[in-house]
């Protein structure tokens, strides 16, 4: 389940909860690029992805505010494309 969670923020560009088993602690973060065991994030105000293994995610959930209606972004997104094209 972990690793849904995971390939929906990498999908949609949206940000994710995780509980990491190492701080044992919930951060947000946004997942740039999941291969084989290890995945590559960003978390708020960081610029540079930080890499670990998802065996280190112990939990997933949605962040708040998200309910995993991906329809209801998708007009957005479609306004956010033509905007950067008229650029």
């Amino acid at each position: 389940m972990v690793r849904r969670f995971l390939q929906y923020s990498l999908d949609h560009n949206r940000p994710v909860r995780v509980l990491f088993a190492s701080s044992m602690k919930y951060k947000n973060i946004t997942v740039v690029l999941l291969e084989g065991d290890g995945v590559s994030y960003l978390t708020a105000g960081r610029k540079t992805p930080i890499r670990t293994d998802i065996g280190d995610i112990l939990s997933a959930s949605y962040a708040r505010g998200d309910d995993g209606d991906t329809l209801r972004y998708r007009m957005q997104d479609y306004e956010k494309q033509a905007r950067q094209g008229e650029e």
